[in-house]
């Protein structure tokens, strides 16, 4: 008799993974580079982290449902990493629950469409600079974690 597991297939992405994938789509075509899972520091992962190309830093948080939304109590910890913070839903999502000096996104895993952008709050000087040398080791130690799985 096999065995079942309660857990989802790995290789199935959730609904929060497929909004992410729109998300960078979206980001991509502004020519943003993306990173999914970014973790700036211990006990912190963001859904999205972007940096553009005159070195902004935008925060995504994905939320595929109303639950996924109220159960996220560590979001506001998240703003002081980047220059502006978005959330991003789909189209059914109730967006009224959402703070309105935050940013929006509607999104699926094809694309999105920023629908309300949030005020620019600049990081300091010192915080853009680890951010983004952190943002770079990540991406180039995840590209060569492609390239050799065994490093």
């Amino acid at each position: 008799m096999p065995i079942t597991s309660l857990s989802p297939d790995p290789a199935t992405p959730q609904p929060g993974q497929l909004l992410a994938r729109g998300v960078c789509r979206l980001l991509a075509s502004h020519d943003f580079a993306c990173l999914e899972e970014f973790v700036p520091e211990r006990g912190k992962r963001l859904d999205v982290m972007a940096l553009g190309p005159k070195g902004e830093l935008w925060i995504v948080e994905c939320k595929s449902s109303r639950a996924d939304f109220t159960s996220d109590l560590k979001w506001q910890g998240y703003l002081e990493w980047g220059d502006r913070f978005f959330w991003a839903v789909d189209r059914d999502f109730p967006v009224e629950l959402l703070p309105e000096d935050t940013g929006l996104i509607i999104a699926d895993s094809w694309g999105g469409e920023i629908l309300r952008m949030p005020a620019e709050q600049k990081l300091a000087g010192a915080r853009r600079k680890s951010v983004t040398l952190k943002f770079a080791r990540d991406a180039a130690r995840r590209l060569q974690g492609y390239r050799d799985p065994r490093v």
